[in-house]
Parts: structure tokens; sequence; C-alpha cells
């Protein structure tokens, strides 16, 4: 007897009793495995979607995983009614770039100037020779995010972008936001987060087209869990007041100048250099790491003369405001909903996610596709197009009710997506703990958001977000379009800068240690504001909104 089964959308026969590994072979599909199907090393992760009671029971090698995860070498097909359909962590096709974003031009690098250098044949870090080779000098830049993982791989003497790759952070399995992660690690021994994720990178890092040997130089940004998680160190004093990673800790007690992580990355098992060293940017406090200094860096908010507010949105929302000579910031706990996370059918923006729609006369829906592909899921861009294009033909109001009392919208019926009243919950709280956030922080600085001068909104969106259409849901602030400037993910340029960069790498962990870092939960208005925020309407910046 065979069974139907679907994974990532390639549909085939498989007869009873074969692996979902197995069945994902037979359709061409590459499934991440390192220990030839022994369910040792947990890389070969599928979320089942539906038919979880078609397969065989979890393995003790399962034990770990949560909701709709298996590993597919383990699942097997069993002999009762109904289809199977699955998905593997996904992962965009690597892809050259020809220039990195635009970024303010007190960004801009006069000259490079990285840790690694070349006199003759020797390859030098930090001056000290490390080998010997006239090969190509590369430098990896990674940022682990919640969601997803981006890694580019540059060359540290021309400056030239070679090659950049995503993929979805494969901890998922572990939850969607960071508080289950750290409870999630705590609770299970074996640091499976760690090695499940450093599995993926290893796999991504041998597909890119450079010689691993030639990689010296790894420079890391990400929230403190995700940073912590990545480098194997016990990460649940993050998880419970003051909320501090281990390096802040040491930082604090005087017994570290910085609370950036300098290693061999060799310890960690990583393709390149022997010699090769693993940077991890500095955290400020608490939830504000290193993707969010990045960020910092990317738009050198620690040189401006201009008053700017920075905005990072992803599962841990990132809001700076301030100029060079004072800076705030804090961590909103928006949660995984703009990523595609906690959405019915949401996924990152990769590959097959709907990033724009628009509802016409008859109210039928147009739709744009990432890479021109049969769409899967919608993305964090086109889930605000979305929210504005129902709110603009009354289809839902300011409080997130779609009319007539519907459960769901139709975004696209040949493909099955749709757009469920609870999904729009999930984004109207992301939303509010976003809002809450940056008004406390204007409010904490003594400035209105009107008096921002600059308005940086960063995260996984990338240059393809409609600015009106995020203003009109009230995702950000009603500024003059003018003064909104888009980066989309600024931890990966400024973890570029960092690699390109020993002055600027320097300089910035030197400022870290003056930022102010605002406490969000212990603001009396942050109900308020957040009850507000969660309200699909512009929000507005009354010059009297300081109080």
């Amino acid at each position: 007897m065979s069974k139907k089964v679907t994974i990532n959308q390639r549909v085939g026969e498989f007869a009873v009793g074969t692996s979902l590994f197995e069945a994902g072979e037979g359709l061409d599909i590459s499934v991440p495995s390192s220990c030839r199907k022994q369910g040792k090393c947990r890389e070969c992760l599928m979320e089942i979607t539906t038919g979880m009671e078609s397969l065989s029971a979890p393995t003790e090698e399962e034990g770990h995983l949560k909701d709709n995860f298996r590993l597919s070498c383990c699942a097997r097909l069993l002999d009762v009614p109904g289809e199977i359909q699955a998905h593997t962590m996904r992962r965009a096709e690597i892809h050259i770039e020809d220039e990195a974003m635009n970024l303010p031009p007190e960004a801009a690098l006069e000259k490079i100037d990285p840790a690694v250098t070349r006199d003759g044949d020797r390859v030098l870090l930090d001056g000290k020779k490390i080998a010997t080779s006239t090969g190509p000098l590369v430098g990896l830049a990674i940022d682990i995010g919640t969601t997803t993982v981006v890694i580019r791989a540059l060359d540290l003497e021309s400056g030239e972008i070679i090659a950049s790759t995503s993929l979805e952070n494969p901890q998922r399995f572990g939850g969607t936001d960071v508080m289950s992660r750290i409870e999630f690690d705590t609770d299970h021994k074996g640091k499976l987060l760690h090695r499940t994720l450093l599995g993926y990178l290893t796999r991504a890092i041998k597909q890119l087209p450079v010689d691993p040997e030639t990689i010296y130089e790894i420079v890391v940004a990400g929230n403190p869990t995700m940073r912590d998680l990545f480098l194997g160190l016990n990460v649940s004093s993050i998880g419970q007041r003051p909320y501090r990673c281990l390096s802040e800790k040491a930082w604090r007690d005087g017994e570290a100048d910085t609370t950036a992580v300098s290693i061999l990355a060799r310890k960690l098992r990583l393709p390149c250099h022997p010699q090769a060293r693993l940077y991890a940017m500095p955290v400020v406090s608490g939830h504000v790491g290193g993707d969010a200094v990045a960020c910092l860096l990317a738009v050198a908010g620690d040189r401006s003369d201009e008053l700017i507010a920075i905005m990072d949105i992803g599962t841990n929302t990132e809001v700076f405001m301030g100029y060079r000579d004072r800076l705030l910031a804090a961590s909103c706990p928006a949660g995984p909903a703009f990523e595609g996370r906690a959405i019915s059918q949401g996924m990152p923006g990769l590959d097959g996610a709907i990033e724009k729609v628009h509802i016409n006369d008859d109210g039928e829906t147009e739709i744009a596709v990432i890479g021109d592909k049969t769409p899967e899921g919608i993305c964090g861009s086109g889930l605000i197009s979305l929210l504005a294009e129902l709110k603009r033909t009354e289809i839902m109001n300011t409080f997130g009710r779609l009319e007539d009392d519907e459960s769901a919208f139709v975004v696209d019926e040949a493909n099955n997506i749709s757009f469920l009243e609870s999904d729009v919950n999930e984004l109207a709280q992301a939303k509010g703990a976003n809002v809450a956030g940056l008004r406390i922080v204007a409010q904490s600085y003594g400035r209105s958001l009107a008096e921002v001068d600059k308005f940086y909104l960063a995260g996984g969106f990338g240059r393809h977000l409609d600015i009106e259409a995020a203003k009109e849901i009230g995702l950000i602030p009603d500024l003059p379009t003018e003064k909104i400037v888009q980066i989309g993910n600024a931890a990966i340029e400024g973890a570029c800068l960092a690699l390109f960069s020993v002055s600027r790498r320097r300089d910035m962990e030197e400022r870290v240690k003056t930022i102010e870092h605002v406490e969000l939960e212990t603001d009396p208005n942050f109900f308020d504001h957040f009850v507000e925020g969660c309200q699909f309407q512009p929000y507005g910046v009354d010059p009297e909104e300081t109080t």
C-alpha cells in the first residue's frame, strides 16, 4: 500500500514504512543530515502541517521536539487513511549581490581596515601571522535572528560581497520566541538548540562559493539569547530578572572589558581556517543585543548630530532614540507574528512568500510572490500590505474585526491560502508592543516623535515594505514620508561594517557602555500604550506627547 506525501509542495506516492527522509529524497528534496539517518544529529527536521496521525510514534531521539515537528529519518508512514503534508526548514537560494543597501553617508567607510590583512604570502590577524597563503581573504557576517538566519561572504581586501544566503532558524522546535527557547534550553540537556543551529550553519557555509580554508574571521550579530545559544553558553540568566547574559554580568562585575565575545571559530567546529576568529557583537543590556548594536552601527547612530529613531522590527523589536551625545534603547516583546510566525499561513521572507497584496474593486486579490514561485504563505511585508488593504476596503475595521463576522479572508484560493481573524489578533498584539515601546522610549528621552529628524525602519522586510501601508495600520508613526528611511536588514549590514573595520568595531564597543536601557515592563503607561497600539489606525506624533 502507498500513501500520498507532500513535502515542500512536491507530491509523491510512497510505500507504507517509508521514512519522511526517504520520501524527501524521492522528491529530490535535499534534507540536511550529518549522521546518516541515525536520528543523532537532529538536523533533518520537518514540520508536519497535515497527517501527524499517519506517522509512526515519536522515537526517543525525538523526545525534545514540540508541536508538529519530527525528525524525518525517524517518522515513517503508517497504513492508515489520510495524506501527509510537511516541509523542511526553509532556506533561500544563494545569490550574488552587486551592492549593499544604501546607508547614511556618515556610515560609509573611508577605507576598510579589517582585522585580517596580508603581507606578501603571510595572512595576519591583528598583525600576527596565522597562515601562509596567496589565496583570497574571506570573512563571514552572520545575523542570527529568532526566525531567520542570514549569512554573507565578503572579500576582506576589496570590500565586495561575494555571496549571501538565508535560512529559517532551525531552533523553532524549541519555541518561536526567546523566552520559550531559554526555557527549552534550560529543561533539556545536551545543548540541542546549539547543536541544531551549528549543523544547519555548517551546511550553509559549505555551500557558499568560497573555500572554507580562506575564511579567517566571522562576525556574528544576534539578540543575547540567539547569540549565546549559538555560542553554546548558558542562557538561563537572560530569562529572569535582571535579564542579563553572561558577558553582560562579567562586564558589570569588572571581569571583562566588553560585552562582546571573541573565540577561535574552530571551538564551534565551523568550516573555516583553523586559526579563524569568531567575534560576537556586544550587547547593550537585557534583550537589547548584538543585532541591535549592528543596526545602530549600520546607520552611524552613534555619530549622528540629528535626532534619530530606529525601529528594528522582529520577534524582539529593538528601539533606539537619540543622537551622538545620548542614546536610549529598549526591547519590545512583540513575538514572531510580523516575521510570519504564529500566523496560520505565515512564513519568513523567502522564495514562495506573498509579499504584496492588492484587493481590486471586485473584491478579488492580486498578489506578488518572492522569487515568482508558487505561493506557500505570507511574509511580514505581505501581512502589512494585506492589513492595509483589508482596512482600505472596509473588509476589516480598526479593531481588527472582519466584516459580517467572517472568521477568515481568502488571499489565494488556488493555493488554499487564507488569513484568519485569529491572525489579525496576533498581529495586533505584536503591533501594540512595538508602538508601546517606541512611545515609552520617546517619553523617557523627553522628546516627541514629531521632533525626530530621521526614522530608520529596519527588519526582515527588506526594501519591499509599503511605508504608507505601515503608517495606515499604525505599525510606524505617521511621520512625513521623507523622514522615514527603510534600511532592510540593518543587522547584517552592521555586521559587515564590523568585519571591515576594526576601529569602528572598537568604537562601538565603548559606545555601547553608555547607552541607556529603558525597561518597558516597569513603565506604568505600558498597558495603556499597548492597548491603543493594538488598533489598526494611524497614531499621531503630538508634540505634547512627552508627558
